[in-house]
């Protein structure tokens, strides 16, 4: 075992804090990554206030993993000492099921390992990026090309493949309208995704305070929510439509700016239960669907696209002593557009 310093949340709700923990040896297939950089994902916040469920604490969050491998097991034929390597949401699955097998092992049947607050195959719980050394098996780590700098490279990890796996689904490109709700964390990507995917792309905000920097990301248009006017002008508009917001919103007036058999796609997942009348759906022969981030081949795709494209997320780079502040800030959506701890400062 390796002592590795990290911060972690002792309780639920608590503020979070510097201490230790203990990573695995690095086994025959394992590769010991340095972590450079750690994204803050609100994700990380529902959990370690227990919005989403109850929690396994102490909690070290963070799934948007940036490094360098320092060593690799005897078995490990995919990395070797040097390599800039990427880990996300995800450390394990069962390998074994219809949906591992396709490569979609974010649907394990038997569940996933989250790369932390869950529980890993030895029975041991699993602790995420706010640290600086993790221990992964190679199967669940992904390449980060030349030319993606490791810290704006860190939040495509969550974000980037969190919208390049539904933008891919349902056929974001050339000649599609598509529209990206809320441009946060995850909006501000999905907009730099679907432009460089071919797609016309349209902003829903409940304001226009961020219009500049969506058109500045890639946006053809962009439409305040707040005002009534917007949901008139834009009925029967979207082939698709991604929602990245994770509070409730009224679906049935989202459902109305879609094309007849368009699609809404989901991947902001709030708290609480949402109310829909079904003839939202059934009138134009629409899709109300969910994305989940994407399998390990489709993130590495994700990464090789990204980097082609140029594209990284936009940042603001913190020091572990600011976390807390930078919660603070998530939560009140104060960031443009994705906070990212340098773990050299852990």
């Amino acid at each position: 075992m390796t002592t590795v310093a990290a911060y972690a949340a002792p309780a639920p709700k608590a503020p979070l804090e510097r201490t230790t923990i203990e990573r695995r040896e690095v086994g025959e297939f394992d590769v010991l990554i340095d972590i450079k950089f750690a994204g803050i994902c609100h994700s990380d916040i529902h959990q370690v206030q227990e919005g989403w469920g109850e929690g396994i604490f102490p909690m070290v969050p963070g799934h948007e993993i940036a490094g360098v491998v320092s060593e690799v097991g005897p078995g490990v034929t995919r990395f070797a000492v040097g390599d800039t390597v990427g880990v996300g949401c995800m450390v394990d699955s069962c390998r074994e099921c219809e949906n591992c097998k396709a490569g979609r092992e974010q649907y394990c049947v038997k569940g996933n390992v989250p790369t932390y607050n869950g529980i890993g195959k030895d029975g041991e719980p699993t602790y995420g990026g706010y640290s600086q050394k993790v221990v992964v098996d190679e199967n669940f780590v992904v390449r980060i090309p030349e030319g993606l700098s490791l810290d704006v490279a860190a939040p495509l990890l969550c974000a980037g493949i969190t919208l390049y796996s539904p933008l891919k689904r349902f056929g974001a490109g050339p000649g599609k309208k598509v529209a990206i709700v809320g441009l946060g964390g995850l909006g501000h990507m999905g907009v730099k995704i679907a432009h460089a995917l071919g797609a016309e792309v349209t902003v829903l905000s409940q304001s226009l305070r961020k219009q500049e920097d969506g058109l500045r990301l890639g946006a053809d248009h962009y439409y305040a929510t707040s005002d009534p006017k917007t949901f008139e002008e834009l009925a029967g508009t979207f082939d698709l439509i991604v929602s990245t917001v994770s509070a409730p919103l009224d679906f049935n007036a989202y459902l109305s700016l879609l094309k007849t058999e368009g699609t809404l796609a989901n991947v902001g997942a709030p708290e609480e239960p949402v109310s829909l009348n079904l003839f939202s759906v059934i009138a134009g022969g629409k899709t109300l669907a969910g994305s989940m981030i994407g399998g390990i081949a489709q993130t590495q795709e994700m990464l090789d696209f990204c980097a082609e494209h140029g594209i990284g997320s936009e940042i603001e780079l913190i020091r572990s002593d600011q976390i807390n502040e930078a919660y603070d800030r998530v939560v009140a959506s104060d960031v443009r557009y994705r906070f990212v701890i340098d773990t050299a400062t852990i």
